[in-house]
């Protein structure tokens, strides 16, 4: 439980929150052991749980026309599927273990359990997600408009696909 707490704190998703959000955070969230090979979710899927990637890496990738294309790599300390807990769609994207990977799951029934406890926490927390959400944006933002200049994007590989 030290673990988990420790990984969570450090992250900017659950900054300011009480001792006792994150507490309730920690003790509800789930582990799950995705091996490497094998998917967190899959684009198109129901959604309603983020994860935070304690050990492992991780593929986050969009395929159009039977091609994926890398999108960006998960480490230890990140976040992804968050944009699940905002807008209740479909899943955007794949996740996909590239390396054995362990992570806790926080779904909007924990959320929801945050709410009925302090809703200043939650709010703080769904602001934070909201900024996660937004920083990723202004990413892919800046990089559409340098590839609308003309200027090649970077070339990636999907270590996990052929």
């Amino acid at each position: 439980m030290h673990e988990r707490l420790k990984l969570l704190t450090a992250m900017p998703v659950f900054g300011g929150l009480n001792a006792a959000a994150m507490e309730l955070l920690t003790g509800l969230a789930e582990p799950l052991a995705v091996p490497a090979g094998e998917h967190f979710f899959h684009e198109g899927e129901k959604s309603q749980t983020m994860y935070v990637l304690q050990t492992g890496r991780v593929e986050i990738y969009k395929t159009w026309q039977s091609t994926s294309r890398l999108l960006r790599f998960m480490q230890a300390g990140d976040c992804f599927g968050e944009m699940a807990l905002i807008d209740l769609f479909p899943r955007s994207a794949s996740a996909l273990a590239v390396e054995p990977s362990e992570a806790l799951q926080i779904n909007a029934g924990i959320l929801h359990r945050l709410y009925e406890q302090d809703v200043e926490q939650f709010a703080l927390l769904q602001m934070n997600i909201g900024r996660e959400v937004s920083r990723r944006l202004r990413e892919i933002d800046a990089l559409l408009f340098r590839a609308l200049m003309g200027e090649p994007l970077p070339e990636t590989t999907l270590s996990g696909l052929t």
